[in-house]
């Protein structure tokens, strides 16, 4: 493995989902592995316009989406590095707009013909690997089974031919306006990357 891509959906500087990231790029580096960081509370992702122009390109590569937006580039990262992570905290059940935002953009890696009631993903999910973060205010168990933030990132993995290694939920984290990482989240983060190789 030469480069992965982390691609964080998190609304806040260092909040738990940076603190976890930040963690597993130094983990990255450690075992000399390129790593880039995709924050998308700083990238200019314009919203899905549900035309389906992206989907008529019928193929082996991305469709291109009539927007002359940054996702572009980002698909261009997705397709060029050999594993992700995808991260994300938990806002009312469910991924944070930011992130449902890059997700309802990666139809591009759908063949959906004008007259086909469903579209048909073609990229094989198993051809790379990722690792998912996540993290919510209820405890983790209640979390990660009664919210939808690990499916949603899950078929975001599926989408872009990845397939979880594994999966980091974090809960508890919003006890404290800052909270820090506990130890038992640090070793269990740098444990998780690893699985990338």
């Amino acid at each position: 493995m030469n480069k992965v891509l982390v691609i964080n959906g998190a609304y806040r500087d260092n909040g738990m989902t940076d603190q976890v990231l930040s963690v597993m790029i130094n983990v990255l580096n450690d075992e000399g592995i390129d790593s880039e960081v995709i924050l998308l509370r700083k990238y200019p992702i314009e919203f899905c316009l549900n035309c389906r122009e992206c989907t008529q390109q019928l193929g082996t590569l991305p469709g291109r989406c009539v927007h002359g937006d940054a996702m572009q580039a980002l698909i261009d990262k997705i397709e060029q590095v050999d594993a992700y992570v995808l991260a994300s905290p938990t806002n009312f059940g469910s991924v944070t707009a930011l992130f449902q935002r890059f997700m309802e953009r990666l139809i591009v890696y759908a063949d959906w013909p004008r007259g086909a009631r469903t579209p048909k993903l073609w990229r094989d999910s198993h051809a790379k690997k990722a690792v998912l973060v996540s993290s919510c205010a209820a405890p983790s168990l209640l979390g990660r089974w009664a919210f939808h933030t690990h499916s949603q990132l899950k078929m975001a993995a599926k989408v872009i031919g990845a397939t979880p290694v594994g999966t980091l939920f974090t809960g508890l984290v919003g006890e404290e306006m800052h909270p820090s990482m506990s130890k038992r989240t640090e070793t269990k983060a740098r444990a998780l990357i690893l699985k990338l190789r």
